[in-house]
């Protein structure tokens, strides 16, 4: 980090550092008290909210364990999301689903709470393969007319307070940005947070179930087509928030995507294209949630390990310019199938 800079203030109650005292003998003690028997290592996936760890059972099965991280979720949000996805996986939705042990799905262990899964092997969903995508785009329909049927009663809902707003406050009382560009910095944040609410309180969508963080990197390419995990985000907001993270490339690119994406979406469930208006509202959260996400995780020790150009008076140099091109973004018409 920078001279100027000191570790920021989190604030989890000290949270992250109760992750140290997870070592590899509590995890496998917490899982064989499942009554399922590690016979191979723990190998570290790439998680930094939570941890989660992929082992071979003594009965050849192989299984995801996921500790959550304290203090972010209720348990009665956990079972939601856990429930959700079960249901998902009765309506042949390809999705990692936990592993019912006993009637239960959450289980704890010496303070901590911990989930099996059965691991789903894939490759990498390409984003630019057309085929992969039409197939993608056919199944978030197929989940989105279920999720549409009833609402979530525990999750947070996806809303520009939670995700702007609020990390926005939590940035400017936090020593995280230098002094020599806090200026610079809040302003434009404060501009594009100021459009993005415009646009989004010009919308009236539905708001459903989501999956809620459907980058590309949660979805696996198996034998069978697309294999979709990790439910942590879910939420309530709007369809778009599962299609708009699909979409690379310049403006004409993205343009195909959408008309791929949104052409086999709409073989299991209709789309409100009004909803394109809020794909840039919807990035522009995105980066303010980024960077306070990162800074309130600062004291875990996976976070500076894992992103070291954090604390550098260049990485918000670099902020700022993003942040301006993104206000520049949230000006232009919003992607549409019909030419203007």
């Amino acid at each position: 980090m920078s001279q100027n800079m000191t570790p920021p203030t989190t604030s989890s109650s000290g949270a992250e550092f109760h992750f140290q005292a997870l070592t590899p003998d509590l995890i496998l003690d917490a899982i064989e008290s499942l009554g399922v028997y590690p016979e191979t290592g723990l190998l570290a996936l790439n998680s930094y909210e939570n941890r989660v760890y992929q082992f071979r059972s003594d009965e050849g099965l192989r299984y995801v364990v996921k500790f959550y991280r304290p203090d972010r979720w209720s348990d009665a949000q956990i079972q939601e999301e856990h429930d959700y996805a079960l249901a998902l996986a009765a309506e042949d939705i390809p999705i990692a689903v936990p592993v019912i042990i006993e009637g239960h799905t959450l289980h704890k262990y010496q303070g901590y709470r911990f989930t099996l899964f059965p691991s789903l092997g894939g490759r990498a969903f390409e984003v630019d393969n057309l085929e992969q995508l039409e197939l993608v785009g056919r199944f978030i329909g197929r989940i989105h007319q279920y999720a549409a049927q009833t609402v979530f009663a525990e999750r947070e809902p996806l809303n520009p307070q939670i995700l702007g707003a609020e990390p926005l406050a939590w940035l400017k009382q936090s020593n995280l940005v230098p002094n020599s560009l806090r200026l610079p910095f809040f302003t434009v944040v404060e501009q594009v947070l100021a459009k993005a609410n415009a646009i989004w309180e010009r919308q009236d969508f539905a708001a459903i179930r989501l999956h809620g963080d459907l980058h590309p990197g949660n979805i696996l390419w198996t034998p069978d087509g697309p294999g979709f995990v990790d439910l942590d985000d879910a939420r309530m907001g709007p369809a778009i928030q599962d299609l708009w993270m699909m979409l690379t490339g310049d403006r004409a690119q993205q343009l195909m995507q959408l008309e791929i994406l949104l052409e086999a979406y709409e073989e299991f469930c209709e789309f409100d294209t009004r909803q394109l208006a809020l794909i840039e509202p919807l990035r522009a959260l995105r980066m303010v949630h980024y960077n306070a996400w990162i800074g309130r995780r600062w004291d875990d020790p996976a976070f500076p390990m894992n992103f070291p150009w954090f604390g550098d008076e260049k990485y918000w140099e670099q902020q700022i310019l993003a942040f301006k091109e993104q206000l520049f973004a949230l000006g232009e018409p919003p992607l549409s199938l019909v030419p203007y």
